[in-house]
């Protein structure tokens, strides 16, 4: 019995390791993420004033976007591994939208990062993703794990709308 038990707490403590290990990991990939958003916004920002348009510099960008994410693809999967033409008819057109809401971002914060600031750009892209990744998680739409909105995550949406506006910067 102590040994079945043993066995048990063995096995539930793996899991839990487990899973605090791939949420540790996530979150400071996630972090990183966020971190270089602000890079990259500030950086293409940088790219639209040189070239004196925000269309050119997202242009660049994605063009670097691409070879990079091919480069990685290729790296990590192999060359036999990139998409065939026939790959893309067994996904819905809806997924496809993903490339014209990355090609609005990065031309919208290209433009007013300049304009507004970086900073208050990205408070207010924030926001945007906040609310957005509110109603995605309360519907359930585009396949994401269904996650009602609660009094509680409203509360903590309504903080965090505090601190984006206390944050921002006058312009």
């Amino acid at each position: 019995m102590a040994c079945m038990f043993s066995l048990r707490f063995l096995s539930w403590l793996v899991f839990q390791m487990t899973i605090t290990n791939f949420m540790i990991g996530s979150t400071l990939l996630l972090f990183a993420a966020g971190f270089g958003i602000p890079m990259m916004a500030n950086l293409n920002a940088g790219l639209n004033v040189k070239l004196s348009s925000p269309f050119a510099a997202v242009v660049v960008l994605t063009l670097v976007t691409f070879v990079t994410s091919s480069i990685v693809l290729m790296l990590t999967h192999g060359v036999g591994y990139l998409p065939k033409a026939n790959d893309f008819n067994a996904i819905p057109p809806v997924y496809f939208l993903a490339g014209v809401f990355f090609v609005f971002y990065i031309t919208s914060v290209t433009w007013a990062a300049p304009q507004i600031g970086l900073g208050n750009a990205i408070f207010i892209v924030l926001l945007g993703q906040l609310t957005s990744a509110t109603v995605i998680d309360h519907f359930g739409l585009f396949g994401a794990i269904q996650s009602s909105i609660t009094p509680k995550r409203i509360l903590g949406l309504a903080v965090m709308v505090i601190g984006i506006i206390l944050a921002r910067k006058e312009v």
